[in-house]
């Protein structure tokens, strides 16, 4: 969850931290804190509340210059959002600071430890037995990194550590277990981050900090090591994207940019993936066409919005390969069990790479067998080093904790996932294929098309903004949109939202609709799905015949439901199976606005985080 940034060079340590922590606020936003080498020893200033309020204290209480620092925006796990409980954490002698990302699982026994030792341990927090057991290591050997690794030997758990010591000058150390961390590389100055976004003003020159491995940041140079000392080795790349991306724009949030930048986003993650005579090449799925014809089940794991991008997925695999498909919350996929072998395909999805859940899906899959494919946005990411292949959207960088653009590449990869599977295969034709993959090119366009239309969206979100509850109903591709649709206020609105299948609405639900309800409902095609059509036009006069609020989102020249529609949002008419990709755009838009007029803050919702790096 937490942002973490480090730095080491000839410029000031705290201009460089501060902005790169700007840049990952939206990581963690319940504390934030800084510590700098400077006269011989450490300068640290920490305050409770978002990165504003150290801000506040560093203006009225400078630190001395340095050019050696780390920072840190916090997530609160162990521990409530104090200034006590704040990273950086030190040791009692203060000449060690340390921040952290994730949880140390015996860091209870640690404590008491440390305790009978005579260490006095002063915040709620896991993190702080670390600042002490590298404080008595680095007393014993004199050296940073070599305490890194003997410390992160004795813990259990998730995390990323970056340290510095009063008595290592110009030495920045961090380390890695299932928790992310990368490493930039600039003209004598080197940077440690949880996310490219904190350096990227700086260098894009980047190294992946592979799994337990301790970095050792200098000015001259940058050197990684396993934690048991040996050499490894180190793998560079480029980023490819900007600062500027990560800017807001002139929009008045990062998330309406980011809806804004669906159509580039979507054309960018088709792009290179057709060859000229119209078949998909995807080079990075490195799983062969005969293991590919093997494959007798398809198992998808995520979590939340990547996990309704999963559900529609299985719609398209199973009716262009014939391959039964699985959907699991990854959260509950390796305790109960699960059913996989060799011959089946797993298809990790997650914008990040770093979701935990996730990740030890992933792994249990590996274990009993199954190869793996990773549908993710960040390069050189946990969760697509781990995989045996990798599809990687390219949306750019998502800093609004409630994803958009990542939910429509996300379902973009997993369409040539499943296209992919069926030219393999040789369930679909060539020109089947094709036929489709002209359907996609569209898409770019007609999100473009439902931008433009979305004023009257946004009144109405304003018109809802003092109800207490909001009901979403689809059908087939529709059912996890209206899930979608209420995640999303649920989200960022902070409101009672359900999305339920309309086909079960006459099985429960339909109690909860009473007058004046708003029940935003997704129709599907009447030229696709003529039957699934006629049923939900049906279910929209149930709910109007009860009282209802209707909101309607149907295609361009669905005549049918406007007489049973109170509010009609019109889509650009699609393929059933890629309607998704543009009936979602009205329902992110829709959340965004009525959070907004109830005073809530849209890129960084209350208690959620960016990237949940832990169970």
């Amino acid at each position: 969850m937490c942002g973490i940034v480090g730095y080491v060079g000839s410029q000031s340590a705290l201009d460089v931290v501060m902005a790169g922590l700007k840049r990952l606020e939206y990581r963690g936003y319940d504390s934030a804190g800084v510590a700098v080498q400077a006269d011989g020893g450490l300068a640290a200033a920490k305050r409770a509340g978002k990165l504003v309020n150290l801000e506040k204290e560093l203006m009225e209480r400078p630190l001395p210059a340095g050019a050696t620092g780390i920072g840190h925006t916090r997530w609160a796990t162990h521990g409530g959002p104090t200034d006590a409980n704040a990273h950086p954490h030190a040791d009692n002698a203060g000449r060690v600071a340390v921040v952290h990302n994730g949880i140390i699982e015996n860091f209870a026994v640690l404590r008491a430890e440390l305790a009978e030792r005579g260490h006095d341990l002063v915040s709620e927090t896991d993190t702080e037995v670390v600042a002490h057991l590298l404080a008595e290591e680095f007393s014993a050997c004199a050296d940073l990194a070599e305490a890194m690794r003997l410390v992160c030997g004795r813990l259990e758990g998730a995390f990323t550590l970056v340290a510095v010591h009063a008595d290592a000058p110009d030495v920045v150390v961090g380390a890695r277990r299932n928790s992310p961390l990368v490493v930039g590389v600039g003209e004598g100055e080197a940077f440690l981050a949880s996310d490219v976004a904190a350096f990227i003003d700086h260098t894009r020159s980047a190294i992946e900090l592979g799994q337990d491995q301790v970095v050792e940041l200098r000015r001259d140079g940058v050197r990684v090591t396993h934690f048991d000392g040996t050499g490894a080795e180190v793998r560079p790349y480029h980023v490819d994207w900007d600062a500027s991306a990560a800017e807001k724009g002139g929009y008045a949030s990062f998330m309406l940019k980011e809806i804004a930048e669906q159509p580039k986003a979507v054309a960018d993650t088709l792009l290179g993936r057709i060859d000229p005579s119209g078949s998909l090449t995807l080079d990075e799925v490195r799983i062969g066409a005969a293991e590919l014809r093997e494959v007798d089940k398809v198992v998808i794991v995520a979590c939340g919005t990547a996990f309704h991008a999963g559900l529609i997925a299985k719609y398209a695999i199973e009716h262009w390969t014939r391959i039964p498909c699985e959907v699991e919350l990854a959260s509950e996929f390796r305790y109960r069990d699960p059913i996989l072998d060799g011959r089946s395909l797993v298809v990790a999805i997650s914008q990040s790479g770093e979701t935990m859940d996730t990740l030890m899906a992933l792994r249990h899959a590996r274990e009993q067998g199954s190869k793996v494919l990773a549908i993710c946005n960040t390069n050189g990411s946990t969760i697509p080093r781990e995989s045996d292949a990798v599809l990687y959207t390219h949306a750019g960088p998502e800093v609004a904790v409630a994803s958009t653009k990542a939910f429509l590449t996300q379902l973009v990869a997993c369409y040539l996932v499943a296209l992919y599977l069926g030219q393999v295969r040789g369930t679909k034709w060539g020109d089947e294929i094709q036929a489709v993959i002209k359907d996609l090119s569209r898409i770019s366009v007609q999100v473009e098309r439902v931008l433009e239309t979305m004023e009257p969206v946004r009144e109405l979100a304003r018109s809802l903004a003092d109800k207490d509850t909001v009901l979403f109903l689809g059908r087939h591709v529709g059912h996890p949109v209206a899930l979608e649709g209420a995640l999303k206020l649920k989200e960022l609105a902070y409101m009672h939202a359900e999305g339920f299948a309309a086909g079960e609405l006459k099985h429960g639900p339909i109690a909860l609709v009473e007058e004046d309800l708003p029940v935003v409902v997704v129709v599907p095609s009447p030229r696709g799905r003529s039957v699934l059509h006629d049923k939900i036009v049906s279910n929209i006069q149930e709910i109007r015949a009860r009282g209802a609020r209707t909101v309607v989102i149907a295609e361009e020249g669905d005549e049918a439901v406007v007489p049973y529609a109170d509010h009609l949002i019109r889509i650009p008419a699609t393929p059933t199976l890629l309607q998704p990709l543009v009936a979602a755009v009205p329902l992110q838009v829709f959340a965004c606005e009525l959070a907004t007029a109830r005073g809530n803050e849209v890129d960084q919702p209350r208690n959620l985080a960016k990237s949940v790096t832990v169970e």
